[in-house]
């Protein structure tokens, strides 16, 4: 178990102590996607949803989500967050949104966590907003596309899945 960095020798679950860690410039991007009926992605896209402007609100919350990431995922540290970019792909031939979420930070630990809380949070608003109009929407495909920063260096996601465009 001890090439799982969360868990100690004996099986334990702990923190990683990144105090030897140097500081520096960390980024990540995460997507989610959600696929909904034609006619609820003409309404989030005329902005005609009975709650308000559904992707700005996705977008407020996927920052605010990012930035309380520690509070939400038990081994995560907390991290001083420079910037969260949220950002949304309309395929309207899927009737579906991808959110991409994109942070950044100095700090001693990455930032994947916080861009795929993210991500997944904005995709949960959508979501949350539009239930009355669609129960059938599918969230799916959250995952890491890219990361920088830290000995681990730089990773490109291969593909993204569902065949998205990343």
């Amino acid at each position: 178990m001890a090439d799982f960095s969360h868990m100690d020798q004996n099986g334990r679950v702990r923190m990683v102590d990144v105090g030897d860690k140097e500081t520096t410039a960390r980024r990540a991007v995460a997507m989610s996607v959600v696929t909904m009926s034609p006619e609820t992605f003409q309404k989030i896209a005329e902005d005609r949803v009975r709650k308000g402007n559904v992707l700005e609100t996705a977008r407020i919350a996927g920052i605010m989500a990012a930035k309380q990431t520690h509070l939400l995922i038990p081994m995560c540290h907390p991290i001083q967050i420079r910037h969260v970019q949220i950002d949304f792909y309309p395929d309207e031939s899927a009737s579906s949104f991808r959110i991409e979420a994109a942070v950044r930070a100095d700090d001693l630990t990455g930032v994947e966590m916080e861009a795929l809380t993210a991500a997944s949070v904005s995709a949960l608003t959508v979501y949350d907003m539009c239930k009355s109009h669609d129960r059938e929407m599918v969230v799916s495909d959250t995952c890491l596309l890219e990361k920088s920063g830290g000995k681990s260096g730089h990773y490109v996601r291969s593909a993204a899945p569902g065949n998205q465009k990343a």
